[in-house]
């Protein structure tokens, strides 16, 4: 068995080098530098307003800019911010840092883009809109097929690989406290969050919206304030630190020595995990806000893309750089490596509050990443039997998952997201037109003094459900 699961490992470890090496990484750059610039950097120059549109209020039944906000949030901040920034660095050293900042500035762009499709190409579902890469693939494209393939990955990739690895992070937040009992404790720890996984998937997504934007404010707030206090207790060796990443981020001799293995492929990768921009997820939340104009909730994606990666990933960043527990290729790593951390400022409390975290974090991108696969299940069928027995198998994955192998759980993730952002970046490679004029008609009406209000046919379309 044990022969079986290196080797699984081994092959996993191939296809996944090569994916992001040879293909993604120069992908996801090439179309966010473009975006950015066809935008304008209007993740930058409407910042500003991306923040005044999260206190719009939806319709009554409707889910409202902020819950879409929290949803995308939710799958967005989760162990990855944790356990995948702790991975980054210990695996490519603190330059990988850089390069997770870069991916963040540059991906919000394809962010906006992909999430303004979804909204200009959702459908009703009930009291709410469904969309995403799926819905707009096919109405867009015409092209059902490969809509269809996209949804098989992004289910694959977050009901299951997503899912099952937030699980395993969970249990292993646990292993500090369970010693020689850890696989005792993980076992139990499975069916506890595949009770608590059912009670919510099988909610719909009202309770999922109700609950991520309860849970994702707190569970951000104690977060942070572990890190301010970490961040200020170090504070005379940060400007060390920065020195540090960005001499490491363009240390040549190095990256070429091993690109695969180098910082900023292990930059580029974690911080697509993380922040997700151009992936192809978090436009399955955005569909579902109800908002005026298609545009409103492209730019409070950007937000959600800076929440992840320039506030909460750099967080897990200062508490790692600052105490100075990791080494570069050492074997403590992930969560243990940051409870470790916390340690030396907090003690054992502290590693009882990032415990605490940890669970809530990977426990809230549990139900971000099942709200993202069921949308994708009802574009495959709307059958509600296989809804259902769709539900069950999400359930068992989590239970799975809290009992799973570390390196093939990344590997698995890694693979299933490459496919799926590739389909991505080509859909909205050819769509962007759309929203570019979409964001020219949001920008005349505001010089107007109008709130926005959309319509198809104002950029040339007559083949959306919603904006007639």
């Amino acid at each position: 068995m044990l022969n079986f699961m290196n080797t699984l490992i081994q092959i996993t470890d191939s296809i996944n080098g090569f994916i992001y090496s040879n293909i993604l990484f120069w992908v996801l750059i090439a179309v966010g530098i473009y975006f950015t610039i066809r935008t304008g950097f209007v993740q930058i120059r409407l910042f500003p307003e991306a923040i005044k549109v999260l206190s719009e209020k939806s319709h009554e039944g409707g889910i409202s800019s902020f819950q879409a906000l929290m949803i995308a949030t939710a799958s967005r901040v989760g162990t990855g911010n944790i356990a995948g920034v702790a991975t980054a660095i210990v695996m490519g050293g603190p330059g990988a840092v850089f390069w997770m900042w870069l991916m963040a500035i540059i991906g919000a762009a394809s962010a906006f883009i992909e999430s303004t499709l979804a909204q200009i190409y959702k459908e009703p579902d009930g009291e709410i809109y469904k969309g995403g890469p799926a819905y707009y693939i096919e109405k867009a494209l015409n092209a059902r097929w490969l809509g269809v393939i996209f949804a098989v990955f992004l289910i694959l990739t977050f009901a299951f690989g997503f899912n099952g690895l937030q699980a395993y992070n969970i249990a292993s937040a646990f292993e500090h406290y369970a010693g020689d009992n850890y696989r005792i404790v993980a076992l139990i720890l499975g069916v506890i969050l595949a009770a608590i996984s059912a009670f919510l998937f099988f909610g719909g997504a009202h309770k999922i919206s109700t609950w991520s934007s309860i849970l994702v404010p707190i569970m951000a707030a104690v977060y942070l304030l572990v890190g301010f206090v970490i961040f200020f207790s170090n504070i005379g060796k940060v400007p060390g630190i920065f020195v540090q990443i960005f001499e490491q981020a363009f240390d040549y001799e190095q990256i070429s020595a091993g690109f695969a293995g180098s910082c900023v492929v292990w930059g580029v990768k974690r911080g697509l995990f993380s922040n997700e921009a151009g992936m192809g997820s978090a436009p399955n939340a955005a569909a579902a806000a109800d908002v005026s104009h298609p545009v409103k909730q492209g730019l409070v994606q950007v937000v959600s893309v800076f929440i992840d990666t320039l506030i909460i990933c750099t967080t897990t960043i200062f508490i790692i750089l600052c105490t100075g527990q990791y080494e570069v290729g050492g074997k403590l790593n992930g969560i243990p490596l940051v409870q470790q951390s916390v340690s030396t400022v907090f003690g054992e409390v502290g590693i009882g509050i990032l415990t605490a975290s940890v669970a809530l974090f990977a426990f809230t991108s549990l139900i971000g990443n099942y709200f993202y696969a069921e949308f994708n299940f009802k574009f495959i069928t709307k059958n509600k039997t296989a809804l259902m027995i769709f539900r069950c198998f999400a359930v068992f994955a989590v239970f799975i998952g809290a009992n799973s192998s570390l390196k093939l759980a990344w590997n698995t993730a890694d693979i299933l997201m490459g496919f799926m952002a590739l389909i991505n970046c080509v859909a909205i490679l050819l769509l962007g037109q759309y929203v570019i004029r979409a964001l020219h008609d949001y920008t005349v009406q505001k010089k107007l003094g109008h709130n926005p209000i959309f319509k198809a046919e104002s950029i040339g379309l007559d083949n959306t459900d919603v904006w007639k």
